[in-house]
């Protein structure tokens, strides 16, 4: 025999009902021998208590919540039960309603709503919906018995939250199932105490009421039908990620439940877990799935020691803290507190204490908090006022989150795991807490990274082969929109290859942002962010980036924007990596540059910008790993600039300069405005950050430029009228060139760095150069330090360009991952 329990969500409207007499047909047809357990239709229950607390303030809109719940019972019997048979039904449901109405009148009348009155007024939901379906089985000629489990069901007194009398209940039970034929339809939830008043079970009741039909029963299973495929690994809503457990213990189970996995619930296990009666979660809606089966032996599953992650949404976390405390001593001190929590009927969810004893901290319900406080406050007054204790510390806002395994202490490194992937996301444990069991280990953290720290710890441990880099980027011109690309080329080789799904969250560019938190389709982002109706804003963007807190997430920054680094601080601050191509913040003054080093080393995160020197090119880790390994950096020499090598390299006898110019700006090496390449600006900013990453406090006007063109280029109106000063200057720079190769050698835009001397000059170099065969828009970085010494070590090729420059960020996002990767593999 089997007792199969029906939910609220699967009862709530006549299509479900409908759906789930087709199961109990099924059942029937296989020959199944079993008893059904039922709730209220969805969202009745809460109904029935918002026309009560109306009814008590004396607001007659209790009426209008009454004819609702009229209305909610008498549409089923319309949809489902043939027309000869609807007033019958309809009938013996308006007894039960003229019921309800008299009680909510003498409400109403005397303002006032007992807990007793209230159970019996919730009484009515399950008493409804069991009437009403074993009324649709029998239109649909099977034999099936309307069943109020106030007949058999004893508890105490206990309004609200009885105690079944399990002695009593079990042979009540076991009497009926044997004088009665036919499907059992149940109430599920209530009960009555010995003097015969209705009492409801508290929450989870129908549930419950399950379990222990099926204990009193013997049953072979008690199968607990909701809308979701049995126990999740996590809460679908919060972790889009999460799946179906296939098998866990009744331990696990209770874990699970406790720590807010509300598709069970612990009472509900116990009676079953005494019998050792298996429990299986399955789907109404997906009847076939096979669901979540719990009993003592929880399944193989080796692959995952950790079984589920739970939440709590909000706690509040006391403290007590004082040299008193070791006074008290540990035992006496938590049989005091809990006494007093006890007496104020306050429940403690964790509790911890250090092993000096001079603190114990402890979390209870956000509403129990300030009782709390009180109460301790009073039973420990003397030891407050003679100073032996703190006053008592309360913080609010805070979650828990807990990861749930029977295997996890055989398994060496979960703990491990588990910090690991909340300090890479910056979440800060405010409390941890180990079960003697060791099948659960809990932390507190901010209320506000709940669903983030579900999130990474769901993926550190479940989805270890896959993890995914949440990236938001702003610019998605050339660059931008080449990263893409290759984001969507490469997406197979990070997956298989690199642990890696690139999921693109946000994209913006000058006029509108688009944001997708599932991931945005990269052959279709061009169309989707056109037709996107949020208007572009760098702050209103990294706001949204940072309200929601996704785990592993990256700022791309492919903009030129020169005030985007204002942001930067508090982007890094919230614990998001940045990776930008953009050099105004590296380049910026050097307090500045030095404090978002310093903010992305205290979050645990990386602020990248190997990009901003010589594109794609390995310059700045070079630097970063000669100054590491503790070679001392002598000189530094190099081409920075892809458009002035471009230009240089392109410059030979009998072309004019101005035309060589032209041409770099049809190409894309140079900006729109020339000037900013030819003015040795933007080599300055480069040298500038190679000398603050070589170690040297340096600021951007302690570089030496030359300028190399003429006053009048420089006081031009726009381009054009630039362009043709510049054509006016063509000898000029043909003289250069001349005299040059008068002496075999050619024209180079170099920039140097010896010691804390840095300028940019044009030079002439002969073939003894490295500088001299360079070609195209080649940069060159030539390096000479204590190990290097006699033959420098040369870093050469593609300066500019969207391809290399979008390979360089791509890399630096592969680096970030790694960072942010979880462990792959526990030990076995």
């Amino acid at each position: 025999m089997k007792i199969m329990k029906f939910g609220g969500s699967s009862v709530a409207n006549a299509e479900r009902i409908d759906r789930v007499t087709q199961i109990i047909q099924q059942y029937k047809e296989q020959g199944e021998e079993f008893a059904v357990v039922v709730s209220a239709l969805g969202g009745v229950t809460d109904l029935l208590i918002d026309m009560s607390q109306m009814a008590e303030n004396g607001d007659l809109a209790y009426k209008k919540a009454f004819n609702a719940y009229v209305d909610r019972h008498f549409e089923v019997v319309e949809n489902l039960i043939s027309e000869e048979r609807q007033e019958i039904v309809k009938y013996e449901l308006r007894e039960s309603h003229i019921e309800l109405a008299n009680i909510l009148q003498g409400i109403f009348l005397i303002n006032e709503l007992s807990s007793r009155t209230l159970d019996n007024i919730l009484s009515h939901g399950e008493r409804s919906s069991a009437f009403v379906i074993s009324e649709v089985l029998r239109d649909k000629n099977i034999i099936a018995g309307f069943l109020d489990a106030r007949k058999l069901v004893r508890t105490d007194s206990n309004y609200g939250s009885a105690r079944v009398n399990l002695e009593s209940t079990f042979n009540n039970i076991r009497s009926h199932f044997e004088t009665h034929r036919g499907i059992q339809i149940i109430t599920g939830f209530i009960a009555q105490d010995e003097k015969g008043i209705t009492t409801t079970l508290g929450r989870g009741g129908s549930d419950y009421t399950a379990s222990f039909f099926g204990s009193a029963l013997d049953v072979e299973v008690i199968e607990i039908w909701t809308d979701v495929n049995g126990v999740l690994t996590a809460d679908p809503r919060k972790v889009a990620q999460a799946f179906s457990i296939d098998h866990m213990t009744y331990e696990e189970a209770m874990e699970m439940s406790h720590f807010g996995a509300r598709v069970i619930y612990p009472p509900t296990i116990v009676p079953a877990m005494e019998r050792r009666i298996p429990i299986r979660i399955k789907n109404t809606f997906e009847p076939d799935h096979p669901g979540t089966l719990i009993d003592e032996k929880g399944g193989k599953d080796d692959q995952h020691p950790v079984k589920g992650i739970a939440s709590i949404k909000e706690v509040a976390v006391l403290t007590i803290e004082g040299g008193g405390l070791f006074g008290i001593g540990g035992s006496n001190l938590t049989a005091k507190l809990f006494g007093v929590l006890a007496s104020e009927k306050i429940s403690v969810i964790l509790i911890t204490q250090g092993s000096s004893q001079h603190a114990l901290s402890f979390s209870v319900k956000p509403e129990d908090a300030e009782p709390a406080r009180e109460a301790i406050e009073r039973e420990f007054a003397l030891e407050m006022r003679a100073r032996l204790i703190e006053p008592i510390k309360m913080e609010k806002e805070l979650s828990v989150i807990a990861v749930i395994g029977e295997k996890m202490r055989s398994r060496p490194g979960i703990s491990a795991r588990l910090f690991n992937s909340l300090g890479r996301n910056g979440i800060n444990v405010r409390m941890t807490v180990q079960g003697s069991s060791e099948r659960n280990i809990s932390v507190v953290i901010e209320k506000g990274d709940e669903a983030k720290a579900l999130q990474a710890v769901h993926e550190a441990f479940f989805l270890s082969d896959t993890f995914s880099l949440n990236i938001f980027m702003v610019g998605v011109g050339l660059i931008g929109s080449t990263l893409l690309d290759q984001f969507q080329k490469q997406a197979d080789f990070l997956r298989e290859k690199m642990y890696m799904q690139v999921n693109v969250v946000a994209l913006s560019n000058s006029k509108k942002m688009l944001f997708d938190e599932s991931g945005i389709t990269l052959d279709k982002w061009k169309e989707k962010l056109n037709a996107s109706e949020e208007k572009a804003s760098l702050e209103g963007f990294v706001q949204k980036m940072i309200e929601l807190n996704l785990p592993n997430s990256i700022f791309v920054d492919n903009t030129a924007d020169n005030t985007i680094d204002r942001l930067y601080g508090d982007i890094l601050n919230n614990s998001i990596s940045i990776s930008t191509p953009n050099k105004v913040a590296a380049s910026s003054k050097y307090a500045e540059y030095e404090q978002l080093k310093a903010i992305a080393d205290k979050r645990g995160v990386l602020f990248q910008y190997e990009t901003n020197v010589g594109a794609g090119l390995p310059v700045i880790t070079t630097v970063a790993d000669l100054v590491n390994s503790g070679d001392r950096i002598r000189k530094i020499e190099g081409i920075l600039s892809g458009s002035l090598s471009f230009i240089f390299n392109s410059f030979k006898k009998g072309d004019a300069f101005s035309d060589i110019v032209a041409e770099a700006g049809k190409r894309g090496f140079t900006e729109p405005d020339p000037r900013v390449d030819l003015s040795g600006k933007d080599v300055a900013r480069k040298l500038l950050i190679l000398a603050r990453e070589s170690g040297i406090r340096m600021e951007a006007d302690e570089i030496e430029i030359e300028n190399i063109l003429p006053q009048s280029c420089l006081d031009a109106a726009d381009v054009p009228a630039f362009m043709a000063e510049l054509k006016a200057h063509d000898a000029h720079f043909s003289g250069l060139m001349q005299k040059a190769e008068e002496k075999g050698e050619c024209l180079r835009f170099i920039a140097t760095l010896e010691g804390d001397h840095a300028f940019i000059s044009l030079q002439s170099v002969g073939p003894e150069n490295p500088f001299y065969n360079l070609s195209g828009s080649d940069n060159m970085i030539v390096f000479t330090t204590d190990r290097y010494g006699e033959r420098p070590l040369v870093i050469k090729g593609p300066g500019a360009g969207a391809e290399v420059t979008a390979a360089g960020v791509f890399s630096e996002i592969i680096r970030i991952g790694n960072l942010l990767s979880p462990v792959l593999r526990l030990p076995a």
